[in-house]
This record gives structure tokens, sequence and C-alpha cells, in this order.
């Protein structure tokens, strides 16, 4: 089971690694990308304030209400399966805190790389709700956990794997 599951966290993360990062580039375009360069206006494109975005989408944005679902919405969605996939395959991740570490520190990762390798904009608020998507995912399974516990089934089972 455990193999299995994390076959389908690669393949998750391939997916996710291409929608994050290669979202508008294609293979042989990558490699204009590799070189770190300092581009003034590039760097002048990024949000570092917290909820700036957030804000923006839900209040003050004109645009399509499917361009402001795909932002916000999938943003969390995006990282349910982190933090549920996570949580099934190490101990290490059964608490709250360990998965929001993991989380933000691995959309920190994706964000950083698109500000230094020009592939997207850097947003802390993408962090924010991808970190919250992560949480999500992480939810049911301690649920679940809590409740057999306290029936005394599966939970010894599953924490000795």
């Amino acid at each position: 089971m455990k193999i299995l599951l994390s076959l389908f966290m690669v393949l998750y993360l391939l997916i996710l690694t291409k929608l994050i990062l290669f979202k508008t580039l294609s293979i042989t375009e990558l490699n204009g990308h590799i070189i770190f360069s300092f581009n003034g206006r590039y760097w002048g494109s990024h949000n570092f304030i917290p909820f700036k975005t957030i804000f923006h989408y839900l209040f003050l944005a004109d645009v399509n209400t499917s361009i402001r679902i795909e932002n916000i919405v999938g943003n969390i969605i995006g990282f349910i399966p982190f933090g549920l996939m996570l949580t099934l395959l190490s101990k290490r991740f059964s608490q709250l805190r360990s998965i929001f570490i993991a989380t933000f520190c691995f959309s920190f990762t994706y964000e950083v790389l698109q500000l230094l390798f020009e592939l997207g904009s850097f947003d802390t608020d993408d962090m924010i709700l991808n970190t919250l998507g992560g949480i999500i995912g992480y939810l049911p399974i301690k649920l679940f956990y809590t409740v057999f516990k306290k029936n005394g089934t599966i939970y010894s089972q599953a924490q000795g794997q």
C-alpha cells in the first residue's frame, strides 16, 4: 500500500511541478530560464505583501469569476493531496505543525524557483493558500485516526506500520 501511495505522490509532484513552474513553457523553452538574471521590470511584478492578491481577487479585481476561482481555490486544491499523502506516508507528519511547516516550505521552494528563474511570479498569498490546502488535506486523515483511536481499532495497526 505504501509503495502505491509513494508512486501516486511522485506522479502528483511531477504534475504539480508542471502546473506551477512550467505552466507556460515547453521543455525546449526551458533553457532560457535556467540562467539567473536581474531584470528590473520582472522583479517588480511580484507580491511580497500577505493577503494583497487574495484581497484583490475577492474584492477589487474586475476579472472573470473563473480567473478568481483558478487563482484562489486552485492554489488551495492543488496542495490538498500533498497534506493528505504526506500524512499517510510518514509518521513524522502526523501532527498539524509538521504538515504546516512541510507544506509552507514546499510552497516557498516553488515560489523562490519562480522568482529566481523567471518561471512565474513570486506571490506570498500563493504560499498562504497552498499551506491552507496542505492543512485541509491533513484534516480528514487526522479525524479518521482520532475517531478510530477512540474506538481502539485500526489506529494502533496504522501507526505500527
